[in-house]
Formats: C-alpha cells, structure tokens, sequence
C-alpha cells in the first residue's frame, strides 16, 4: 500500500476530539491518516524490526512533510519506536 515515517501521538491529546468526532485514545490501537475512510482498518509494519499491528483510522494527518501516518502511543509501543520518535513503516489493509 505505501512505505514512508511514521510518528506517534501520545498522553498529551487524551481526549481531544479526533477528525472522526471520537475522543482520542492513546492506548488504543488507532491511527491518523490523510485520506483513508474513517473506520479503516490498517497493518503498520516497522521496517527496521519487523513487528507490525492493526490499526483503525479515526484522525486526519499526519500534518509533517514526510511522514504517511500518525498512530497511537500504543501503536507506537508494539512496534518499538517510542524511543525514537519515528520510524519507517509500510502499510497494509488488513485482510
């Protein structure tokens, strides 16, 4: 579907109204993206370690050059870049 960075969003917007009208969720397992339907269900693949996790879409962004996708700080845990802060990762519809 697509390869680029990824980043995550965290703590600090609990709460907040997403794009989708839904309270965001930092431990649930979502994500931003431009264009994809609300409600879209994603596989995000780190492309350094190779773990991935399912993702619903509910945001829009991310709003940084580069980057294809925001996810949640638990999305961003599973996959192992919280340190980092961003990471590249492919994208997958789910099946």
């Amino acid at each position: 579907m697509a390869e680029g960075l990824a980043s995550y969003y965290g703590d600090a917007l609990r709460g907040h109204r997403t794009a989708s009208g839904e309270p965001f969720n930092p431990d649930a397992f979502t994500a931003a993206h431009r264009s994809l339907a609300f409600g879209t269900c994603m596989r995000v693949e780190n492309a350094g370690n190779g773990r991935s996790v399912r993702v619903r879409v509910n945001d829009r962004g991310p709003f940084v050059k580069g980057r294809i996708v925001d996810v949640s700080q638990a999305a961003a845990r599973a996959l192992d870049f919280l340190r980092e802060g961003v990471a590249r990762v492919r994208l997958f519809r789910c099946a």
